[in-house]
């Protein structure tokens, strides 16, 4: 393959909501410095705003506070955040979402022109066309460059800081090396780990982007940066068959959840996030189930504006209640937990960093769903930590500028990708078969949905001796093209993440969030596991690293 090379002042990977909102801040505020947005789809439709989304979940209303905010998210983590950060993500929410308003989003408001909200953190919008709205706004920028279709495979570092990255073109199939000032990771989470509900060629209905491969967190490890609390699973409580969200149903109608016997049961559970999926689980396994959201006997206007709603992120429910005829005016609407991702937008998985978003590596930056430390972040939350990545980064690519060897680096990448190239057929595996066993190793051993989310210090151990095995088997896979290439990377980012999870899982010996990662040998809470679990990949081995919730943001990145 061909290669070339590309300067910048500052690379942007991934161009989701994270990303996109970084690009724009430093168009509109550092026209002086040269911007390269690269992104492996294309971002008018990629990432986890690609369908829309029909309101935005992080925002402070009137007669609330950042502070509310932050104490919302902490007591639905049990405790595992980081308020530093929680705190800088919740000053800025309200400012990025009158910003996307003057682009063109279009806010539902009350007929005395106030937002329309839902419940007392968010808003409802008409969000179907949010992702391009934000692409042409990158696109008008004139110091940045986007280059769709373009997949990272990893960082160029030297001397321990992050100087660039280098990727495959798809298009053109050619080696790229980005060289960089300043790199800001917004990949996004990790899904596909764990098998899903549905089977076969419809494996990827799921509720989080199947592209989300988990590419940043595998870059960072990879790269000795150190991680923090994976094992803060998240898993999505969803419509039945179409994965589509509940929380339109439940707070748009108010919908209660109720069992088979029309009996309201979450007041037995609790109310986090985890307790309202550890409920369903233990209504079905108690007998009870299955489990609804209780939309029968809601108006004609109420069924119409559901409609309306999924719509504008998730079409395929509003079909099945066409093409079925259960309609929730006339149906309860059936609910059931996906499988497990890892994913820092919703759980406070990924990079540990500090409060300008800066990882434990010099020169790069993360936001977004790959930033650690601060959950339930959202849309809104994830442009916040783009804004503020893009400013550090912006500091840090002023300072001088570390040399890179290219020659050596070149040499380095291209053995690499000949060592994958070849012809498919004649490796004994494929990508396919080695992602199916991952996923069943993982959904039988490591708290599935086979499990019930449950898992044991000996299964997790069987599951992490698999994972080994098929990272083994993994380095004899073949690729014919770029796109037989970007599968493998694809393959290996995620069992690298399934190592770290394993690794996280394990170390955190309690069962902290019920629903989200049960440890069946610790059921209880236990105060000494009050901590961070943080991680580092060294010489192949994930080592586990205890961090206290006190830390300061200057403690955190030193």
């Amino acid at each position: 393959m061909n290669v070339r090379e590309e300067q910048t002042d500052i690379l942007l990977i991934g161009g989701g909501a994270a990303g996109c909102y970084a690009a724009l801040t430093l168009g509109e505020k550092h026209p002086e410095l040269n911007v390269l947005l690269v992104d492996k789809a294309n971002i008018k439709r990629s990432g986890c705003l690609a369908a829309g989304v029909n309101a935005l979940n992080a925002y402070i209303t009137p007669g609330h506070t950042p502070q509310d905010y932050v104490d919302y998210a902490k007591e639905d983590a049990a405790g595992i955040v980081r308020e530093d950060l929680l705190l800088t993500m919740s000053e800025g929410l309200n400012e990025v979402t009158a910003k996307l308003e003057k682009l063109g989003l279009v806010l539902q408001k009350n007929p005395d022109g106030t937002y329309a909200a839902r419940g007392w953190r968010n808003i409802k919008i008409n969000g179907e066309n949010i992702k391009p709205i934000l692409a042409k706004a990158v696109l008008d920028m004139s110091n940045v460059k986007v280059r769709n279709h373009v997949n990272i495979v990893d960082y160029l570092v030297v001397g321990g800081q992050v100087c660039g990255a280098w990727g495959i073109d798809l298009k053109q199939e050619e080696i790229v090396l980005f060289a960089a000032k300043a790199v800001i990771c917004a990949t996004g989470g990790a899904a596909g780990l764990y098998q899903p509900n549905h089977p076969g060629t419809s494996r990827h209905k799921m509720w989080y982007s199947p592209f989300n491969t988990g590419a940043g967190y595998a870059m960072g490890l990879r790269a000795g940066a150190e991680m923090t609390t994976f094992e803060m699973r998240f898993i999505a409580l969803r419509c039945k068959g179409t994965i589509a969200p509940t929380g339109t149903i439940a707070q748009g109608v108010g919908a209660p959840q109720v069992n088979s016997r029309g009996e309201k049961y979450q007041g037995k559970y609790g109310n986090t996030t985890a307790q309202r999926l550890w409920a369903v689980v233990k209504e079905n396994l108690s007998g009870n189930g299955p489990c609804y959201l209780a939309t029968h006997g809601i108006s004609a206007e109420q069924a119409a504006a559901l409609e309306r709603a999924y719509l504008n992120m998730a079409p395929a429910q509003t079909l099945f209640w066409r093409e079925s005829g259960l309609s929730p005016q006339e149906f309860d609407v059936e609910i059931e937990g996906s499988e497990p991702y890892v994913v820092g937008g919703h759980t406070a998985s990924g990079y540990w960093i500090g409060a300008d978003r800066s990882t434990t590596l010099p020169g790069l930056f993360a936001a977004g769903d790959v930033a650690g430390g601060c959950p339930q972040k959202y849309v809104t939350g994830a442009f916040v930590e783009g804004e503020i990545a893009a400013e550090a980064a912006a500091r840090f690519a002023a300072k001088p500028e570390t040399k890179l060897d290219l020659v050596r680096i070149k040499d380095t990448i291209i053995r690499q990708v000949q060592h994958f190239s070849g012809i498919a057929a004649e490796s004994p595996y494929t990508v396919e078969s080695l992602e199916e066993a991952m996923q069943q190793a993982m959904d039988e051993y490591a708290g599935g949905i086979k499990t019930h989310y449950g898992y044991s210090e000996s299964s997790l151990q069987i599951a992490a001796k698999h994972i080994e095995r098929l990272q083994s088997l993994s380095d004899s896979l073949r690729a014919a093209d770029a796109y037989g290439l970007l599968k493998i990377f694809e393959l290996r980012e995620r069992l690298l993440v399934c190592q770290a999870l394993l690794a996280h899982l394990a170390a955190r010996k309690e069962t902290r969030w019920p629903g989200f990662a049960e440890h069946l040998d610790y059921p209880e809470m236990r105060d000494e596991f009050k901590v961070f679990i943080n991680s580092r990949l060294e010489e192949g081995q994930i080592k586990i690293i205890r961090r206290p919730l006190n830390v300061t943001a200057k403690e955190a990145v030193g």
